[in-house]
């Protein structure tokens, strides 16, 4: 499967708004609404994405693997798990350095095009080649 470049930024910037939102207002209803984004992100597709592709029609010039980006999602479904679990519970320093720390990969890709999470996938697939299949004859 193959993921438009475009619409990764796009859905990292609205990421960008509504995590800096969650830390400025210490909303944990918006945080978990983010949850949910990164949950279909990491599992199916993000709803960013789908918002973006209904607003721009024209096709991507060049496309790329959708696996580190949803690998990325999931990292961020991760912190965003870890960051509504602090607000929950009451443990703000824990919201707040997880929230913060989403914000920060998210700005990084929104800003600059780079995946924090897509540079972890590739970096674990090195690491960790893939195990070779016994194919029977």
């Amino acid at each position: 499967m193959r993921a438009d470049p475009r619409a990764l930024r796009f859905g990292a910037a609205i990421t960008t708004l509504v995590l800096a939102s969650v830390l400025v207002t210490g909303s944990s209803w918006l945080l978990a609404a983010q949850t949910v984004v990164f949950a279909l992100g990491a599992a199916w597709r993000s709803p960013y994405a789908m918002l973006f592709k209904a607003l721009v029609r024209s096709a991507p010039k060049e496309t790329e693997d959708a696996r580190p980006p949803r690998f990325a999602q999931g990292v961020g479904l991760v912190f965003a798990v870890v960051g509504l679990t602090g607000y929950l519970t009451g443990i703000t320093p824990l919201a707040l350095v997880a929230t913060a720390a989403a914000l920060l990969a998210a700005f990084l890709n929104a800003a600059f095009g780079f995946c924090l999470g897509c540079e972890m996938y590739l970096l674990i697939r090195r690491l960790l080649p893939a195990a070779k299949m016994e194919v029977s004859q």
